[in-house]
Parts: structure tokens; C-alpha cells; sequence
């Protein structure tokens, strides 16, 4: 690995983090013939699907997508369950990944990684943990990815309060029971959209506090559609390539020579909006060809959504409460089942909190 005039180096490479991008860091760099090793502060592989495992928690990508491509057997034996796979599956995927790539070796868990310095003269990188390990590579990756630090609010009276109180990014590995509960959940992001369904099946009463309304559109997730998964099979590389041309990057459908929002009439437009909101997931992006370019276009779907929850929330005040003021997709937009719907029980409350 090194040679008399070179400094002493413990491995060609140190990788931090053990999400999708680390576990792959480490496979590519070891095919290289590189020496690796990997730290990551959870006690297993996962990252983000680690951490976040709150009720509801599930990828908003479709499983046959966010999955791993370099080996195509891989791609061809491993069954997703679901159109849109659950946190739970998703780790039974990278511990299975991780086994049969033998990459588990490279890997030291409970670490933190506390620093990173570059030797310009050595072309070294030292690294350093909390564990007391000191690493010197010629190659460090951050597989830290952006969900990697989770922010507590400081909410006054946080450190008082006397029940339970639960941070989404950093969920219990044990079942959190809600049966027979009073439950208060803030915030109406991506994550309070998928988990405010699932917690209000069992809690006895719900508050969702919201600060911001969010657009979202039904996923209509299922079983895995056996004939749809053997078509994506049979041109898996063709499909990634495909849908890495589309705009949201995403398998969708698009109409390569759909006209404009305004090239159409009103029933026509309305017909259109009515099969992406039928089809689900972020069909919207793409209903016409400057549906995500144009203001005004862009106005019409945001619209057509507001007036799809109103037709769903039975309560005015409250449906209009969930109508975003922004538009389509200037924030991410979510996908959900049955989000909307569960301001229809007894047992769930919205209350808007503007400077939350």
C-alpha cells in the first residue's frame, strides 16, 4: 500500500456514513481494490431509514427506482413488496445488500466521526472519532448526506413537560403505543403527512399543529404490480435511463408532445388534472408541457389540488386552513394516503399556529 518514502497511511479510503451513498461508497472503492474503512454513528446500516422510523415512515420514490443498480442481478431477484416500500423494507433491502456484498467488514458502528483534516504537503487525510480512532487516508467521503442532523425546536416549556415526547429523526426502536392517548403532533411536513394517518388509527385524540398548509397528492400506493415489475425487469436499464431525462427525475407518466396548460379548453384541462390526481403520485409536475414553467399554468394545478381538498375535508374551516397559499411545487411536494381524510375523524383536530 505504501512505499518507503511514502507517509504511513492505515487505509486508501475512509467513508462516513452508512446510508445508500456510504454502503455504495464502499463497494465501489473496495471493486477498485481500495482499502476501506467506514464509520457511522447509528448502531447499523441504514442513514436516514436508521433514524427515521416513526409511524407512516415510508420513501415517497417508487421502490423499483430507489433501489441500487450496479449489479443487475441484484435488480432482477430482489422483490419490493409495495409500489412505495416502507422504512422497514427498505433496511431487510440494505442489510441485504450489505451480506451479500460481504461489506459489513469495512464497517464500525456507535462512532462519530469529530474531524477531518487535509495534509496538503502529505496528500493525507487524517481522521479522527469519538471512539479515539485516528485514521490517515488519501481519500475521505462524506456519506453524511442532508438529513444527517435533526433540530429540536425550542419550544418553551420542552424541558418541563412530563409525558412522553418524540422526535420524528430520531424514533425508538421499540413500538411507541398511542392506544387510549391524548397525542400532539407539529409540524405538516412530508414526515407529519405520512405519520398524522397512521398515529390517528389508534390515539384517542390528535392535535396536528401546523404553522405552514402543504400540498400533497394521493400516492395510491399497493402491492407491487407483478406484470408492471416484469415489464421494468425486462429494460431496467432502459427504464432508469428514461426516467433520469424526466423532469422530476422520476417515473411518471409524460406526454413527450402534451400541449400547454392554455392550449386547451376547460373541460379538456379539468380531464387531464383529474387523471393525474387518479393516477397519483407527482404526475402534476408534468400534466402539460409548462405546467412547471409557466406562473398561470402552474396557478391552474394549484388550484385544481385546493379544490380536491375541499371536495375531500368535510369541514370548510378546516379544508380551507389545508389549502397552501404557495404554489405547486415551489416547496417539495408529498404524496400521501389518506392524509386529507383524516381530518374527516372525531378524533382529530387541525390547529394553525402562523409563527410556530
Amino acid at each position: 500500500m505504501t512505499n518507503d518514502s511514502s507517509p504511513t497511511i492505515d487505509v486508501d479510503a475512509v467513508v462516513v456514513g452508512a446510508g445508500f451513498g456510504g454502503i455504495y461508497a464502499v463497494h465501489k472503492l473496495r471493486e477498485l481494490g481500495l482499502e476501506v474503512k467506514l464509520f457511522e454513528r447509528g448502531s447499523d446500516i441504514g442513514g436516514t431509514w436508521y433514524w427515521n422510523r416513526y409511524p407512516g415512515a415510508r420513501c415517497d420514490a417508487p421502490s423499483m427506482q430507489y433501489s441500487y443498480q450496479f449489479s443487475e442481478e441484484l435488480q432482477q431477484q430482489w422483490r419490493w413488496p409495495e409500489t412505495y416500500s416502507t422504512q422497514e423494507e427498505i433496511l431487510k433491502y440494505l442489510d441485504h445488500v450489505v451480506e451479500r456484498f460481504s461489506l459489513r467488514s469495512a464497517m464500525q458502528f456507535d462512532t462519530s466521526v469529530e474531524s477531518a483534516t487535509y495534509d496538503d504537503k502529505a496528500n493525507l487525510w487524517t481522521v479522527t472519532t469519538d471512539k479515539g480512532d485516528v485514521m490517515r487516508a488519501r481519500f475521505c467521503i462524506l456519506a453524511t448526506g442532508c438529513l444527517s442532523t435533526k433540530n429540536t425546536p425550542d419550544f418553551p416549556g420542552l424541558s418541563d413537560f412530563t409525558g412522553q415526547w418524540f422526535h420524528t429523526s430520531n424514533w425508538p426502536h421499540e413500538d411507541v403505543d398511542f392506544r387510549g392517548k391524548k397525542v400532539g403532533i407539529i409540524g405538516t411536513g412530508s414526515t407529519g403527512i405520512q405519520a398524522i394517518p397512521v398515529i390517528a388509527e389508534t390515539a384517542a385524540h390528535l392535535k396536528v399543529f401546523q404553522r405552514t398548509a402543504q400540498f400533497s397528492t394521493p400516492a395510491r400506493n399497493g402491492p407491487m404490480d407483478e406484470e408492471k415489475e416484469a415489464a421494468i425487469k425486462g429494460e431496467y436499464a432502459a427504464f432508469r435511463a428514461r426516467n433520469y431525462r424526466n423532469p422530476v427525475a422520476l417515473d411518471v407518466t409524460i406526454d413527450r408532445n402534451a400541449p400547454k396548460t392554455f392550449e386547451v379548453n376547460d373541460q379538456q384541462r379539468e380531464a387531464v388534472f383529474e387523471r393525474c390526481w387518479e393516477e397519483g403520485g407527482l404526475s402534476f409536475s408534468v400534466a402539460f408541457r409548462d405546467s412547471s414553467l409557466n406562473r398561470k399554468a402552474n396557478e391552474e394545478v394549484s388550484d385544481f389540488i385546493r379544490s380536491k381538498i375541499s371536495e375531500v375535508v368535510d369541514d370548510p374551516d378546516t379544508a380551507r386552513a389545508l389549502q397552501p397559499s404557495h404554489i405547486y411545487a415551489c416547496k417539495r411536494p408529498c404524496l400521501d394516503t389518506n392524509y386529507f381524510e383524516t381530518y374527516n375523524r372525531d378524533n382529530v383536530d387541525l390547529i394553525t399556529v402562523p409563527g410556530l
